[in-house]
């Protein structure tokens, strides 16, 4: 009888101790169990992809992520800021490095790691246009006669298809405006980004000219290909507002668009971070190509823009780069030991 309960009692320590390594195991996996995640991302739909590649990730260690809150960017900050939300995968470095001081900096964001590299910004018009008049610089619209081909309303001014208020480059494009004394022949057109590029990229197929500014990563470029259909308009001189006044936005070729090159990086509430070090470092070694980021977006454009489509799209990356996606994971839950 003894011997029999002594087999019983080490049966039972070897499955309690069989059961406290499977827990340790799980904890290790998951160490964002039971942490909650608010994503964040602007109006602009096509952020979705890259925001929920990140999700995707955060839930594969374990987080519970809620559904994403769409605020535009600088509200957006001061949100992660202070600690309403927690990560949102498109801050703009530098472009927004104003919304990012303005929300306390370092000492309440966190931003380490590129997500995606080589952002380019600027303004562009149709190549039939550029090559007739021989318009290669955003100050030749100076001239009242060249500001008249791209007027869309008969007030003889230059409508440019620009920037949603709140947005960084709206800063940027109205600083423009003033930098190169525009503000007499250039109307800077706001609303729904969509619906102004929309209509822009209709009236150029119909041969008529455009005026427009636009980004990439991005699908616009994908349907009006610079160098093909559009051009990328000079700026005189470099000129940017706030805490960039001194820096020089030319390109290493010589060009000069009058943007600087930008970062896309994930920023994060510093709190979250540093209690959570699995999350802190997938933020920090996720990557995302420009090109791929593109190809979605372009996608998404022709029509498979539904949740379920972007969910598919973002399955079908992971699987397409399964040994990327599954080193990021390794690296966060190494960073959680």
């Amino acid at each position: 009888m003894r011997l029999s309960r002594l087999t019983h009692l080490m049966r039972g320590a070897a499955v309690a101790l069989a059961a406290t390594v499977s827990l340790g195991a799980f904890a290790a996996d998951m160490p964002g169990k039971g942490v909650k995640v608010q994503p964040l991302k602007s109006s602009i739909a096509e952020e979705t992809f890259q925001t929920e590649l990140v999700m995707q990730g955060l839930k594969d260690l374990g987080y519970d992520v809620a559904a994403i809150k769409e605020i535009e960017y600088a509200a957006g900050h001061v949100a992660l800021g202070n600690g309403d939300a927690t990560f949102m995968a498109d801050h703009w470095d530098p472009l927004h490095i104003d919304f990012y001081e303005k929300a306390g900096g370092d000492a309440k964001l966190y931003r380490k790691g590129v997500f995606s590299p080589g952002a380019l910004q600027g303004y562009l018009i149709d190549k039939k246009t550029a090559d007739t008049y021989g318009i290669k610089s955003i100050d030749q619209l100076k001239d009242p006669k060249l500001a008249k081909l791209f007027d869309t309303d008969g007030d003889g001014k230059a409508d440019l298809a620009g920037c949603n208020p709140g947005w960084g480059c709206e800063k940027v494009i109205e600083h423009h405006l003033d930098a190169y004394g525009l503000r007499a022949s250039i109307t800077h057109k706001q609303g729904a980004y969509a619906a102004i590029i929309a209509d822009t990229i209709a009236r150029q197929k119909q041969g008529e000219p455009v005026f427009y500014y636009t980004w990439t990563p991005y699908w616009v470029s994908g349907v009006l290909v610079p160098g093909k259909d559009v051009v990328w308009l000079q700026v005189p001189f470099s000129a940017l507002p706030g805490e960039r006044t001194d820096v020089n936005t030319a390109l290493p070729d010589g060009s000069n668009y009058g943007f600087q090159a930008n970062n896309q990086r994930i920023v994060a509430n510093r709190a979250f971070a540093e209690a959570n070090p699995a999350a802190a470092k997938l933020f920090e070694v996720m990557t995302l190509s420009a090109n791929d980021i593109s190809a979605q977006n372009l996608r998404m454009r022709d029509g498979e823009n539904k949740p379920a489509d972007i969910a598919r799209h973002v399955a079908g990356w992971i699987k397409a780069n399964r040994a990327t996606y599954d080193g990021w994971l390794d690296a966060a839950r190494a960073a959680a030991k």
